[in-house]
């Protein structure tokens, strides 16, 4: 599995409509990743749409992702959890999750990523590539000449995050990155479904341009 597109749902963001329902639009799109995020929901509330979303993915043959709450990825059968720099650490969540459970990691630096690759990371996500409004506490593009140094620095598939647009996937791709992450771009869109296509086609040509 793939992680050339990777949708982050926010019900704020994609306009009122529910996570699942975002879920299901972006993978209708040819979204490889669907990754659950919402800081305000109670732990009941976020595993019951962990659950809606997993049979959506399952269906899609997507990978499923929860953010931070390891917990609620494990009781919902999700395929892994994403972690920030406050979360539980990689190493922690690695002794804990079982085998094949796909943890990955945010980074700001190349030492971060690096650091994350040492500890057990699956996946490394340059977080924010460019600068974002999706998140309050992201802080400043990390930019092309970051992404291009941690590719350099590790061998996991590498997601950029932040600021993701139609019009910069392709520099992105060219400056190393496996795949990208997004909220806006897509799930902000009237049409969802075609917004994730324009990306994923967007991401194939220029892969394609690069070899």
């Amino acid at each position: 599995m793939g992680y050339d597109l990777y949708v982050v749902t926010d019900e704020a963001i994609g306009r009122g409509r529910s996570h699942v329902e975002l879920a299901r639009l972006a993978v209708a799109g040819g979204a490889d990743v669907i990754q659950l995020r919402d800081k305000t929901l109670s732990g009941r509330a976020l595993l019951d749409t962990a659950l809606a979303i997993r049979e959506v993915t399952r269906d899609a043959g997507a990978l499923f992702i929860v953010n931070d709450r390891l917990d609620v990825a494990l009781a919902a059968g999700a395929d892994g959890v994403h972690l920030g720099a406050s979360d539980l650490p990689v190493e922690e969540a690695r002794r804990i999750a079982p085998p094949g459970f796909v943890i990955g990691a945010s980074a700001g630096s190349v030492d971060a990523a690096v650091r994350a690759a040492a500890t057990g990371a699956d996946y490394v996500a340059l977080s924010p590539t460019f600068a974002t409004g999706s998140k309050d506490d992201a802080g400043p593009g990390c930019g092309l000449a970051t992404l291009s140094a941690v590719r350099a620095a590790v061998s996991l598939p590498l997601v950029a995050i932040g600021g993701i647009t139609a019009a910069n996937v392709a520099d992105v791709i060219a400056a190393g990155a496996d795949g990208v992450a997004v909220i806006s771009a897509v799930v902000g869109e009237d049409n969802v479904t075609a917004a994730a296509r324009n990306l994923r086609d967007r991401i194939a040509a220029a892969k394609a341009e690069g070899r």
